[in-house]
């Protein structure tokens, strides 16, 4: 599913690892979030948002056609 997790990575100057270690999962997971090709769960998109500085919407929301 299309977010926006790799960008507001970037933006908040982490790297793969430092936000894995922030929110408690491993590297390779991030990396599957960041393609993704990972849903995560909404705990966790909260915990993302809160170390990345933005809202669930900056990050998360996708259009009823990008489910398509």
């Amino acid at each position: 599913m299309k977010n926006h997790v790799k960008i507001a990575r970037v933006k908040a100057d982490l790297t793969q690892q430092q936000l894995a270690d922030a929110v408690g999962i491993s590297r390779q997971t991030v990396l599957r979030i960041d393609k993704g090709s990972f849903n995560p769960s909404l705990k966790l998109c909260l915990l993302i948002c809160y170390i990345v500085n933005a809202t669930l919407d900056e990050i998360f929301w996708v259009n009823q056609g990008d489910f398509e």
